[in-house]
């Protein structure tokens, strides 16, 4: 690995290459195989949702294909258009892989979650039921309640995304909005055993709350979710109020229909950041994890930790890499283009105001950014100079939340393609000795 110290250009392939220690240690391949549980004496389906659903699929079929050869497997998994493109390298031969629309819904996504519910009602005590779970779930896999058409929930998905909700918020929403998230899709199934893997991308971890927690019990109520849609302002169809004041309960913990369902969390954005402080540590670099929870207003989260790492540039005597996960949210004013974490980047970049011996770095380890083609972006301090020689103010661009041109200017954007994984934000802002 290049010296971290050097010229400003090894600091930025430095960091870029952190990004890929991030992703590896959490991506499929290394997770599932070793974990299988042993062919229950009926079927095995596997019903699955999120941006890893594909890779999953693919490593969990490769590694019961090893060895349990005879063993039936089939079923079908729902991914994000692009995302299971590397099925035409190892293609998946008893499990289907599906692809739909995200972050919006769209008729696929209802019609995959159709299909899985039909894939397990029929089954028995006898089987197992493996579900594939990872963020980008719940739009992949979106199945309105009885009396909410798909158009009412996208409106209401929209609405949420740009008016700066938590994704404990949106989630909340969503469950009570579905006919197969909150434990549904688990309840359906019963009496057969359902097994949970999940890749985690929601701050805290809680396994309910990813991909809106279709086999996991619920606990929260539809007053909950009316709650959270009258606090943002956002605006409710006649059928849709009428639904949240008369729906029953979703699944909840302690039903009985769950004692013999098991769940884990086989990654998340704590075990990417570990990697790449292992890395950083390696190379002689001072670490500190902020958090791998954040959340907040994109801008702002940036802007507070600019100011965090001018206070630890102060006497510093060797780099310092900050490392910080979580998922941040944008209250959308303008018209620019852009996901969160080059919002959160552009934040940083105009706090810092060119400060010397400062690079940063952000992306969104499913590598896409909000809905354009990027992961992130990553600067250097440099580019402070170079922005304001090309005319880029850092503010106006910001007002009108495009920090995706700002940094495409600046030909600074990071380009991944779909990693088939997702633990959501990994940043980095690696802080070098003021040279006297």
């Amino acid at each position: 690995m290049n010296r971290v110290a050097g010229p400003s250009d090894d600091a930025q392939v430095w960091l870029r290459r952190l990004v890929d220690v991030a992703i590896d240690a959490v991506h499929p391949r290394s997770l599932l195989p070793g974990r299988l549980p042993e062919p229950p004496p009926g079927r095995t389906v596997v019903v699955g949702a999120g941006k890893a659903a594909a890779a999953m699929a693919t490593s969990l079929e490769q590694a019961w294909l090893a060895h349990h050869p005879e063993a039936p497997l089939a079923g079908l998994v729902v991914t994000r258009y692009g995302h299971g493109l590397q099925q035409q390298d190892a293609p998946c031969e008893r499990i289907e892989v599906l692809e739909a629309s995200h972050p919006m819904p769209d008729g696929l996504s209802e019609q995959a979650a159709r299909r899985m519910l039909e894939a397990v009602e029929p089954l028995g005590e006898e089987d197992l039921v493996i579900a594939l779970i990872s963020g980008g779930g719940s739009a992949l896999m979106s199945l309105p309640a009885k009396g909410v058409s798909l158009a009412e929930k996208q409106v209401i998905n929209r609405e949420l995304l740009c008016c700066g909700a938590t994704i404990r918020e949106i989630n909340t929403v969503r469950r009570h909005l579905s006919a197969i998230k909150g434990g549904r899709l688990a309840a359906a199934a019963h009496p057969a055993r359902v097994l949970t893997w999940l890749i985690s991308d929601v701050p805290g971890d809680d396994p309910a709350l990813v991909a809106s927690g279709p086999t996991l019990p619920d606990a929260t109520s539809p007053a909950d979710a009316l709650e959270i849609l009258d606090r943002h302002g956002i605006a409710t169809s006649n059928a849709v109020r009428r639904h949240f004041e008369d729906a029953g309960q979703a699944p909840m913990m302690g039903d009985a229909g769950f004692a013999r369902d098991r769940s884990r969390v086989l990654a998340r954005a704590r075990d990417a950041l570990e990697a790449a402080r292992a890395v950083a540590a390696g190379a002689g670099v001072e670490v500190r994890l902020l958090g791998d929870d954040l959340e907040g207003e994109a801008r702002e989260l940036g802007r507070a930790q600019a100011r965090l790492a001018l206070s630890c540039q102060v006497g510093l005597e060797r780099p310092l890499l900050l490392l910080s996960g979580g998922e941040t949210s944008v209250t959308v004013r303008g018209d620019g283009r852009g996901g969160r974490n080059v919002e959160y980047l552009l934040g940083l970049f105009e706090a810092l105001e060119g400060a010397p011996g400062i690079h940063a770095l952000a992306i969104d380890t499913d590598g896409i950014d909000g809905s354009e083609d990027n992961a992130g972006a990553l600067f250097a301090p440099e580019d402070g100079a170079r922005a304001e020689s090309l005319g880029l103010d850092p503010a106006t661009y910001l007002s009108r939340n495009d920090a995706y041109t700002f940094f495409r200017a600046l030909d600074r954007l990071i380009v991944t393609g779909p990693t088939r994984t997702n633990v959501n934000d990994f940043r980095a802002i690696l802080v070098l000795p003021r040279t006297p």
